[in-house]
């Protein structure tokens, strides 16, 4: 059994989990874990739970509350963790195996101890990364810990996501940066070292103009909202790009800026403060005491770099949240101390010499270098596909087949419909099947954030290094949203990336069918589809808890039901649900079924919501078929049929073949095609809107 901290409060037990519901015990539960290993004063965990105010009958309240913690614990299943009652207060022993947080920290710890190797360390801190899991305790409803605890817990990881931006320019790969810091900027409008990481990223990529934007945006947030100037770095840097001055590597000077020990100030888009600041940045605090400090990859529990969603959605182009290294010492049992200044970020290095109006060779990134390898994360409230997982973990940790010199073997091509959860089943049977790879798992991400395919040439490049730097023995790809066969072709052949021993195995997800590769390259299909119905229930049950789920089986179903099954449209649901804890799921469905295309978004992450899954996947279409999809959609359902309404003839069965291998029609020959409904649903309403628009023009 596990405790996660890192998001939600939940127990998991392998690939089951459980988000607790609010709740006092919840509340005592927190404050142990946030300090565990450590005796908690029974004062303070009297405020943590009840707040400043508390009953007079609130000591002989604790003692109910941690035997109502006990028996939750007994009641899960949770065995070798006790509550331990000690002289002046409680306390709870657990450690990185059974604690995220402490994992997460003796992740960061290894991984600062390898500055002088910044690929590993990078390496190291993305891992660790994985394990944050969406907006911290967000059904833990103590404005205490909030106040005290949650801020200190969001400076860890933005210190980190630093580091991480730092190691990236420093190692010139500024397209992995960018995606990174695009979020950052935007989440945390004041914290002005993420911002000269962004506009140097920008300018070491050739896009000096958007640079120069970047910076005038920043400038005017700070003087607008904080009354502030830009810090001396950032107008030196500023001065740099107007006189298209050389930028050197990003030198040793950079990085240690962001070690552990030397944190920026940190401001978050609602103006508030957030850890520690420095004097030169003069940022104003404005925190909102007991209010939830936003992170990056707030918008969904379970969020990662690109996390993946949980069982179902397939990830949306969007930047992968990272971090930066940070002190690992144990929580304090008392609320956190006052900030300490620590050193300003040392300035870009701007060497002499005439003005050249472009970044120079040396540490500057090429636009187009984005490889998008990294460790495979984690998948929160991973449920359902139980056959398919377990059939695609046995043909990995199979002997590796034999076959012609110039193949590399195929194991596995995960295909269906977008949103379906390709690399959510990817992901999760990479991590079970572990033991198997000794020299390490990897995910590439084919497309780039903005939907671009990357090229073959340059995912082997990168692939190469990163495949250079792992271990002996075998070892996993995932090759993850392929546009096409001719994508991965040059990755499977002796040209492509050397594996660190026999027997590289490869597992590609994608919308297409990818039926040519099969044919050259062997390999073994898993198509997905919707998710039954006890697989959409059993996803409530893991992401909302048995309790809310069990109180409403009813509801619970036609929740499901509204969603058409569909593994991302439950997936963005539950994230809605798991942030308003007190919403009954009878009041959810006439909401959601009012207009579930509309609010089957996260209001504060647009890019997650159904309609931008389907028409990101449209836009991918030639227009052709694009059309002749939009009007298969709107038509009647025998427009799917062979011979077609008479009054307008059939759509040819080539095009509804290509359709189907998009992912975009189900089924199909011998059987009937047929559109997902929520998908139909999506092509109506845009054509409406279209129309509607026209009409006033």
């Amino acid at each position: 059994m596990r405790f996660q901290l890192l998001g939600p409060l939940a127990l998991a037990d392998g690939p089951d989990t459980v988000v607790l519901q609010p709740s006092k015990p919840a509340n005592l539960l927190a404050a142990l874990l946030l300090n565990a290993n450590s005796t908690v004063s029974a004062g303070y965990l009297q405020r943590a739970v009840w707040g400043e105010e508390q009953p007079a009958t609130a000591k002989a309240a604790l003692q109910t509350c941690v035997l109502r913690l006990r028996r939750l614990f007994a009641k899960h299943g949770v065995t070798g963790t006790a509550i331990e009652a000690v002289p002046g207060g409680y306390r709870i022993v657990a450690g990185p195996p059974t604690l995220d947080l402490l994992a997460y920290r003796d992740q960061v710890r290894r991984a600062t101890a390898m500055d002088r190797d910044p690929e590993a360390e990078l390496y190291m801190l993305r891992d660790a990364l994985s394990l944050w899991q969406g907006a911290l305790l967000a059904n833990v409803r103590s404005a205490v810990l909030h106040r005290d605890e949650v801020p200190r817990l969001a400076e860890e990881r933005l210190r980190v996501v630093e580091r991480v931006c730092d190691l990236l320019l420093g190692l010139g790969r500024c397209g992995e940066a960018l995606v990174d810091l695009w979020t950052a900027t935007r989440v945390y409008p004041g914290h002005e070292r993420f911002h000269e990481q962004l506009i140097e990223a920008l300018y070491r990529s050739g896009r000096q103009s958007q640079a120069l934007a970047e910076y005038r945006r920043v400038k005017d947030f700070l003087r607008e909202e904080l009354g502030v100037d830009p810090s001396p770095s950032l107008r030196r840097l500023e001065l740099s790009i107007l006189r298209g001055e050389e930028l050197g590597p990003v030198g040793q000077a950079a990085l240690a800026a962001s070690a552990p020990g030397r944190a920026a100030p940190v401001v978050s888009a609602s103006g508030e403060a957030v850890g520690s600041g420095s004097a030169s940045h003069a940022v104003v605090s404005r925190v909102v005491r007991g209010e939830t400090v936003p992170q990056p990859d707030a918008e969904t529990p379970g969020s990662e770099p690109a996390p993946a969603p949980a069982s179902g959605p397939d990830p949306a182009p969007g930047p992968n949240s990272a971090t930066i290294p940070t002190p690992v010492t144990a929580p304090a049992l008392t609320p956190a101390p006052a900030p300490v200044a620590a050193p300003a970020p040392a300035p870009v290095t701007v060497p002499p010499g005439a003005a050249t109006g472009a970044p120079s060779a040396a540490g500057a990134c090429a636009p187009s270098v984005d490889a998008g390898v990294g460790p495979v994360p984690g998948v929160p409230h991973f449920t359902g596909r139980a056959a398919e997982a377990e059939a695609m973990a046995a043909r990995l940790t199979a002997p590796p087949p034999t076959g012609p010199a110039d193949h590399r073997a195929l194991a596995v091509v995960v295909s269906g419909a977008p949103g379906i959860g390709k690399s959510a089943l990817a992901q999760h049977v990479a991590r079970q099947v572990g033991d198997a790879f000794p020299a390490g798992r990897l995910l590439v991400r084919m497309t780039r954030a903005d939907g671009e395919p990357r090229t073959a040439g340059e995912v082997s490049a990168a692939l190469a290094d990163a495949l250079g730097a792992t271990g002996e023995g075998r070892a996993l790809l995932i090759l993850d949203d392929v546009v096409d066969a001719d994508q991965v072709r040059p990755l499977l052949t002796p040209g492509g990336p050397p594996g660190p021993g026999p027997g590289l195995a490869v597992v590609v997800t994608s919308r297409m069918g990818l039926g040519g590769l099969i044919a050259t390259h062997g390999g073994w299909v898993q198509r997905l589809t919707a998710f039954t119905e006890a697989e959409s229930y059993g996803l409530l049950l893991a992401a909302l808890g048995a309790e809310r789920v069990e109180a409403e089986p009813e509801a619970a179903h036609r929740l499901t039901a509204v969603c058409g099954h569909f593994p991302a449209a439950l997936r963005i649901l539950t994230a809605r649900l798991l942030t308003r804890p007190g919403l009954l799921l009878a009041d959810a469905v006439d909401w959601l079924g009012d207009d579930p295309l509309a609010r089957l978004t996260l209001t504060d992450s647009p890019g997650h919501s159904v309609t931008g899954l389907f028409d990101r996947a449209l836009d991918r279409l030639d227009p052709r078929l694009s059309q002749a999809f939009t009007h298969l959609a709107q038509g009647p359902p025998e427009l799917l049929a062979d011979g077609g309404p008479e009054h307008e003839g059939p759509v040819p069965e080539a095009v509804r073949e290509q359709l189907a291998d998009a992912g975009l029609l189900e089924d199909g020959p011998p059987g009937p095609y047929r559109i997902h409904g929520l998908l139909r649903a999506h092509v109506r309403r845009t054509a409406r809107i279209r129309d509607r628009r026209t009409e006033k023009v």
